[in-house]
């Protein structure tokens, strides 16, 4: 049987998504919990796969994967979390078509990015925004990854204030490597004044004008949600969500209490 999870998990100790020889990363964790419970003997003969790479230090919410297994019954949220570190959980799982690939069949991916925006002209970031909406050849935003094609299709880019930060929606069919983070720079130069409109069209036409841009911090970014053509019907895991914000509330203390150890190490004037 073919069995697809839901993922979350916080990015920061790892070297992204995709398993690596010496280095953490999520599969890693996620394939030695699968084959400690007997659910999968290696991940090749599962035919285990991703809805896509998330690169060192970015965090999930909606992260797919998918794996054939004989113990569907062990194959559920909770039993796997047993055997996962706090910062790695499944919260939903599904059964799925035996052909069933989360990267080829997904028909878009959404993440967020959360910023400071205090320092930037909120407006300007929105009108910016609504120019990067399209088809587009986006070989001005991304790492180059080979000789994959560069053209993309952002379906949509929501900007909202929330306090003194901002967060960033972008949802397309695909990303390349780097391109939402490429998206924050390009975005925060615009609303800082040092680009202007003219120049982040010229940006989205390759052909004819270069430059490179450095990606945002990989801190703020998460996948947040990978939607399919045909519709899953998944099974949400209560236990593990619930398990999932006593963790979170744990870091989330944590960071306060950081917050406010930082701002006590600079004397005051």
């Amino acid at each position: 049987m073919r069995v697809a999870l839901k993922l979350a998990y916080i990015g920061t100790n790892y070297h992204g998504s995709q398993v690596q020889s010496n280095d953490p990363t999520i599969e890693g964790k996620i394939f030695e919990a699968l084959k400690e419970l007997g659910i999968i003997d290696t991940p090749k003969q599962a035919n285990f796969k991703s809805a896509g790479r998330t690169d060192a230090g970015v965090h999930a919410l909606g992260q797919v994967v998918a794996f054939n297994t004989d113990k569907p019954e062990l194959a559920i949220p909770r039993v796997i979390n047993s055997k996962l570190p706090n910062s790695i959980w499944a919260w939903a799982h599904a059964h799925v078509s035996d052909d069933f690939n989360p990267l080829y069949h997904a028909v878009s991916r959404t993440y967020r990015y959360i910023m400071s925006g205090e320092q930037y002209d909120i407006s300007k970031i929105r009108t910016a925004s609504k120019l990067l909406i399209g088809t587009h050849d986006f070989a001005n935003f991304c790492t180059t990854d080979g000789n994959k094609s560069t053209l993309r299709n952002v379906m949509r880019i929501d900007v909202r204030v929330s306090g003194a930060l901002t967060k960033i929606d972008v949802q397309a069919n695909s990303f390349l490597w780097n391109m939402v983070r490429k998206f924050v720079t390009a975005l925060t130069m615009v609303g800082s004044g040092v680009r202007d409109i003219e120049w982040l069209e010229q940006m989205l036409n390759p052909e004819l004008y270069e430059e490179g841009l450095e990606p945002a911090a990989a801190y703020g970014l998460t996948l947040t949600k990978v939607d399919y053509t045909q519709p899953i019907e998944w099974i949400e895991d209560s236990y593990s969500i619930r398990r999932a914000h006593e963790h979170i509330h744990e870091h989330l203390i944590r960071h306060r209490v950081m917050a406010e150890v930082l701002e006590g190490l600079v004397p005051q004037d």
